[in-house]
């Protein structure tokens, strides 16, 4: 029995090929580099409670089978977005101990998307040559890159499901496709903007009774999470209406027609057509030339290029991420309907367009794109763990915020100046002034030394009601008298 399986296992190695190794290198590498490039950005302070320690506060408490309101924000966990994905991650924590856990798990997912691309090439191309190339182009696009080295979003998961969605809508294999398209609602309630128009492909392609069910069925989704979850749980309705410019949905309907120069205006304005050039530079815009499989990003590129928040429209955000499969499939799909005979040529200005893009926009290894952190031996970061270590674990804390995704772990943790004033808390993030009503619960503040003059401002209100039990060169432990 034992020789059998051996001998099973060195019939299957014999059939890897060198290109399917490649790809595995190529993955593992970009998982290697993104995970350990992130950890040494969270050991350097250089995450905060928006966007890590608030998943990790989240995650902590399910893990713990408490109802998970993320103190760091002052909302639901599934109240600011219906991120189910991670109720996965929760039994992990009763074994991992360390914050960095969520940086691997990023970096896998994202780098994993690949492998869908792969399968999906090499049966479209009939080439694992170009099965690999394909594969490293999502994997050096410059929006996987800097996903992969933003904090923490549950968004990373997309590069593996939205891509393992396209790859069974094309291969017809609906039951994987099912599973897929669930796991891709279940990242983000607007993830619907994509599985409803890879619906209608499939209703037009495929299957039209699949597709439709597809599309219906993620539209009511996304609806039944925001104006029913979402709103169930906060007790407030859609909170990100200001994002559309010209005065919400209505106001930028109405100008279209009334005044549609000022709606192109916008769209030309702060860098956005820069930006589209960007996303579609690395796959040198082939797809154009058989747009049916990209057009199913328009929807999240349209909201991209109309949003007034800025993240939404630079690819070195997680808002980019879900659009960078789908390009590279739309490539593929796009190469494979034109003559053969300029497949090599088409490929080969893909890599290079890759390679150029990577180069002057991606945060790699000797590109021109870098990014400023501060190392996790730097003095005045030894001296924050330091500080960190003098608070206990169940204290109810409010910390200068890169520390509070170290301390994140416990069931009461604000970020400075919350709760002595409103900052980026509660269902209206926004609101902003108002000491909250808890104030007097707080049983330790970690603070630097040096604070700016609106930070030293607030705390001179409150400062006598501590007492400093631990201070270094950097940083001060305050302890309630």
């Amino acid at each position: 029995m034992r020789r059998q399986i051996i001998r099973n296992l060195k019939s299957r190695a014999s059939q890897i090929t060198v290109w399917q190794t490649a790809t595995g290198a190529a993955i593992f590498l970009a998982a290697l580099y993104l995970s350990a490039m992130s950890i040494e950005l969270h050991r350097g302070l250089n995450t905060s409670a928006y966007d890590f320690g608030l998943y990790d506060q989240g995650i902590w408490l399910l893990s713990r089978l408490n109802s998970p309101f993320v103190t760091l924000m002052g909302r639901n966990l599934f109240g600011d977005h219906t991120s189910f994905i991670l109720l996965f991650l929760a039994p992990f924590y009763w074994v991992v101990g360390s914050s960095s856990f969520l940086f691997v798990v990023q970096s896998v997912s994202i780098a994993a998307g690949a492998i869908p691309i792969f399968l999906y090439a090499r049966r479209r191309l009939a080439s694992e040559v170009y099965a690999t190339i394909f594969a490293v182009v999502y994997l050096l696009h410059p929006a996987t890159i800097w996903t992969g080295l933003e904090n923490f979003h549950p968004d990373a998961f997309l590069g593996l499901f939205v891509a393992l969605s396209l790859y069974a809508a094309m291969e017809s294999r609906w039951k994987l496709f099912a599973v897929a398209a669930v796991l891709s609602l279940s990242v983000k309630e607007d993830v619907a903007l994509v599985i409803a128009p890879l619906g209608l492909w499939i209703a037009w392609r495929k299957n039209q009774k699949v597709g439709l069910v597809t599309s219906v069925a993620s539209l009511w989704y996304m609806l039944l999470a925001i104006f029913g979850i979402q709103q169930g749980i906060n007790g407030v309705g859609f909170r990100n209406s200001w994002r559309i410019p010209f005065g919400g949905p209505a106001g930028f309907v109405k100008t279209i027609f009334s005044d549609p120069m000022q709606v192109v205006s916008h769209l030309g304005s702060e860098s956005r057509p820069y930006y589209l050039f960007q996303m579609a530079l690395p796959v040198a815009f082939i797809f154009i030339a058989a747009p049916e499989i990209a057009a199913i990003a328009l929807f999240v590129v349209g909201l991209n290029l109309i949003s007034t928040f800025y993240y939404q429209f630079h690819i070195e955000y997680h808002y980019s991420f879900v659009i960078v499969p789908i390009l590279v499939f739309g490539t593929i799909h796009a190469v494979g309907r034109l003559a053969e005979k300029f497949r090599v040529g088409l490929v080969a200005t893909c890599v290079a367009t890759s390679l150029f893009s990577a180069f002057f926009w991606a945060p790699l290894p000797g590109s021109r794109t870098s990014i400023e952190y501060n190392g996790s031996k730097t003095e005045f970061v030894v001296a924050a763990h330091e500080a960190m270590g003098k608070v206990p674990d169940a204290a109810v804390v409010s910390a200068f915020h890169p520390l509070t995704a170290h301390m994140a772990r416990r069931e009461r943790v604000y970020a400075f100046p919350v709760p002595f004033e409103r900052a980026l808390y509660g269902t209206d993030p926004f609101a902003a002034g108002d000491a909250l009503p808890f104030v007097d619960e707080i049983e330790y503040v970690l603070l630097p030394k040096s604070l700016d003059q609106k930070s030293a401002q607030i705390w001179a209100k409150f400062a006598d009601r501590f007492q400093i039990t631990y201070a270094n060169s950097w940083w001060v432990v305050y302890e309630r008298l």
